[in-house]
Order: C-alpha cells, then structure tokens, then sequence
C-alpha cells in the first residue's frame, strides 16, 4: 500500500517494519513538511494519491468529512486510535499487522476515514 504517516504518527521503527512488509511509505521530513499543518498533511496524501496514516484520530476525522462536504475526495485515511486501556493499546508490530488484515479484508479505501484497531 502507498502510505502518506503523518507527523504524529512518525516512528522510525513503524515505519522501518512497514516498509519491510512492502509497503511504500513516505514520511513528511523526507518531503519538507516536518511540522506542517495536518491540513497540508491531507493535501500532500491527495496529491501523492497515498493513503493517510494517523493516530490522530480526531483532527482527520474532522478532514476527512470537511473533504466529502465539500464534494472533494481523497485517497483514503487509516487512523489508530489511542486507548487509555494498555491492554487494547496497539503495537508497532500490531499496527503494520492491522494494515496488512485491512488489505485483506479488501474494503474500499477511497473516500473512508478506517480505523486500524478494528483489524487487529
């Protein structure tokens, strides 16, 4: 899968493991957009036309329906939302796991903000 992570969700580990499992992945500091507003994080994925990975949930909840409202679409979101419960908590290793059972589990992408915890 094309990956866009944005910059709270950067590891150099995950991303070490993603890329190991096949995924290209492209990180903002690659890029020149360590730092940069999450709107500008969403643009960059669009225009890439690399799914987003995030574990902030609620910022790109909020773009990713701003974008559907305003008639637009985008590659697609993956979000790992954070639990307060260490044992529902994921892992790197769980979370490359999750994107792997998401491709499998062959849901359209486009347009949907998913949540990776669900494919644990």
């Amino acid at each position: 899968m094309n990956l866009y992570i944005d910059d709270d969700s950067v590891d150099g580990v995950f991303v070490h493991l993603l890329r190991a499992a096949g995924h290209d992945v492209v990180i903002p500091q690659e890029i020149g957009l360590a730092g940069a507003a999450d709107a500008q994080h969403v643009l960059e994925a669009i225009q890439r036309s690399r799914v987003l990975l995030t574990k902030n949930y609620d910022d790109f909840e909020a773009l990713h329906r701003l974008v559907l409202f305003l008639g637009g679409h985008h590659p697609g979101m993956l979000i790992v939302r954070r639990d307060k419960d260490p044992k529902r908590r994921m892992d790197r290793r769980q979370m490359v796991r999750a994107v792997h059972n998401f491709e499998a589990a062959g849901v359209p992408v486009e347009d949907g903000a998913h949540v990776l915890n669900n494919y644990r």
